[in-house]
């Protein structure tokens, strides 16, 4: 009777159930680095033509300005003092800091900018729930809410002037006929209204009232357009819980719509106030800067072309930009986080 040795087929039994390892594949290990190379510079490629343009587009032209800031330079002493030169100076920042119209242009940029972002947000808010639910010519409807932003500002402005004029206009023809106005309401010339109301007399910034009016009516659709894009994101299922607990219209709004829209609302805020605060445009084609609307851009506007200034224009400038940097690092520390969370 043949015996077999236990350890030699425990060894042989172990030998065949261990896996032999896999051969070292040396060519992928190789072809990874040049892989890497090749494609950092293709995407190098690729960003080249857009790197170009931002430099030569922005960061050129933001360095220029910040150089021209600190030079006593203006059209008249440009061909002497050259483009390029060695007499920097804080005079120019100090001369806007402590000029007498300095502090009305910045208040009455932040009060545009505020009003002007408020109710465009406000207005924003409501064309989107009005139009939230299915309707016969909801499309339409919504389509046409985009003519304010889409059209061209120029026509917009021109449309709102012989609509607010004071001889021929249709507010006021209305106002005159039907609200019961004593006169007619130059309401793009004038700085100030008296108002008497409950018997208590006040002023009304006119003019300043009336872009702020326009800002609104022509930004509401790009908050139009954010607000409704997050109202068909929000689940049904949290608003119907809602209903059948009984929650009123109102409730429904406060408690469940409102938390959803409120990072897309801060986000809102932020972009719309920092465009409004750089806004030019608007109000120079409606007043000019008149009538108690000069605001910090259109004053940078007037250094330039009025005075020829262009040392004084450009610090103006960094000084605007200082003020939107602070607002931005706001919103990076307060909203930003509160987005990432939710």
């Amino acid at each position: 009777m043949s015996h077999i040795p236990v350890g030699g087929t425990g060894t042989a039994s172990a030998d065949a159930a261990t896996p032999e390892p896999e051969p070292r594949d040396e060519s992928r290990g190789k072809s990874r680095g040049p892989l890497t190379r090749s494609d950092a510079r293709a995407g190098l490629t690729l960003i080249s033509p857009t790197l170009v343009i931002v430099i030569f587009m922005v960061v050129l032209p933001i360095l220029w300005t910040v150089m021209l800031a600190f030079r006593p330079l203006s059209l008249l002493n440009l061909a002497t003092s050259g483009l390029f030169g060695t007499d920097f100076t804080l005079d120019n920042f100090r001369t806007v800091l402590t000029a007498s119209g300095f502090g009305g242009s910045l208040l009455t940029t932040l009060v545009y900018s505020v009003l002007g972002t408020g109710s465009a947000i406000v207005l924003g808010l409501i064309a989107a729930l009005a139009v939230r639910r299915t309707f016969p010519g909801r499309t339409f409807v919504r389509a046409a809410m985009l003519l304010p932003y889409v059209a061209p500002v120029v026509a917009a402005t021109f449309v709102w002037r012989t609509m607010l004029d004071p001889q021929f206009g249709i507010i006021n023809h209305w106002g005159t006929r039907l609200l019961g106005w004593d006169e007619p309401i130059a309401f793009l010339t004038q700085q100030s209204n008296p108002i008497s109301l409950l018997g208590v007399e006040f002023s009304l910034p006119t003019a300043l009232l009336s872009v702020i009016a326009f800002e609104a009516w022509r930004s509401f659709p790009f908050a139009f357009l954010f607000l409704t894009a997050r109202l068909q994101a929000v689940p049904a299922t949290l608003e119907e819980a809602a209903r059948v607990d009984g929650a009123t219209p109102l409730q429904r709004f406060r408690y469940v719509l409102l938390p959803q829209l409120l990072p897309t609302i801060a986000v809102l805020s932020i972009l719309r106030f920092i465009w409004t605060f750089n806004s030019f445009d608007d109000i120079y084609l409606l007043t000019g800067g008149g009538a108690g609307t000069e605001v910090v851009s259109v004053r940078v506007f007037n250094y330039l072309t009025a005075t020829g200034n262009i040392g004084l224009a450009s610090a103006q400038a960094l000084v605007l930009a200082a003020i939107l940097a602070v607002l931005v690092g706001i919103y990076l520390k307060r909203f930003a986080p509160q987005e990432e969370k939710t």
